[in-house]
């Protein structure tokens, strides 16, 4: 019997776009070696572990080097993945166990809505690796538990921006944010992000980057409620709803293939595809 393996596109409308995950759906524990390994064959941004525990799941993520604390598009894919697989029914709540505390997601139609904690920043002197890096001077520079935030000056600078992902290693941060006010109406900010110490040069949409930039953006703008576009290659649609110390994440979701992960005694792990690209 294999395990059940999916492939989503978060926060997208169509294939190719978004930011895409694996969901493993374990019926047992697995310990961390293989489940890294996994993460490391897939070579995703995440790969995400759901294991049950009586009325919700275990949910562990991993790059393809590193486990993470909190990663927002993986757990709207495990979502994703336990409504198509039937585990949950379209109207009820996902929740989830995680390093981060206990997640929720629901389910309006074609988005999906995370509930996160807010991850604010606070303003610091920007390091010199950090300009160094960028190749640029940014506006503004603050930290937050996770991330370093950088407001550029303009949209322009920030698609344009060839990071030094060396030197961005040197800050030890578990990733750095790059962001400015939209020059598309539809869009209240724009972002990149950059997570070379985790394996990932440049991430297509990150959901935990939004927990920082929701309460930026919303503190600058006068909002509680914000878009944000993320202008990687693949680009991402995020809504961000502001709710005191929680961030309410709004993303589409697509299928991109089914298959399952095959372990047999003295063969190691195979894998095998079982369905073409499909979408929902």
């Amino acid at each position: 019997m294999g395990i059940p393996l999916l492939q989503i596109d978060a926060f997208a409308s169509a294939p190719f776009t978004g930011n895409p995950a694996a969901v493993c759906l374990l019926d047992a524990p697995r310990d961390d070696a293989w489940m890294a390994n996994v993460a490391a064959e897939m070579n995703l941004s995440e790969t995400a572990f759901l294991l049950r525990e009586d009325d919700a799941y275990r949910l562990r993520w991993f790059t393809p080097t590193v486990e993470v604390s909190l990663c927002g598009h993986a757990t709207l894919a495990s979502a994703f993945a336990l409504w198509e697989w039937g585990e949950l029914e379209p109207d009820q709540e996902a929740r989830f166990h995680t390093k981060s505390g206990v997640l929720t997601a629901t389910r309006d139609g074609d988005w999906i809505e995370l509930d996160f904690p807010a991850d604010p920043e606070t303003q610091v002197d920007p390091p010199t690796s950090l300009k160094e890096a960028l190749g640029v001077d940014p506006r503004y520079v603050g930290k937050s538990k996770f991330f370093h935030l950088c407001e550029l000056e303009s949209e322009e600078t920030l698609r344009n921006l060839q990071p030094d992902f060396k030197r961005l290693i040197e800050l030890g941060d578990v990733g750095t944010i790059v962001t400015s006010k939209s020059d598309n109406p539809e869009y209240d900010f724009v972002s990149r992000f950059f997570a070379p110490g985790a394996g990932i040069n440049e991430d297509p949409v990150t959901g935990s980057a939004h927990c920082c930039l929701g309460p930026y953006w919303g503190k600058k703008l006068g909002k509680t409620q914000l878009v944000g576009y993320q202008a990687s290659v693949r680009g991402g649609v995020v809504r961000v709803r502001l709710d005191g110390e929680r961030v309410r994440l709004g993303g589409k979701a697509v299928l991109v293939f089914r298959g399952e992960l095959v372990s047999e005694a003295g063969r190691g792990i195979g894998y095998r595809l079982s369905s073409p690209l499909t979408s929902s």
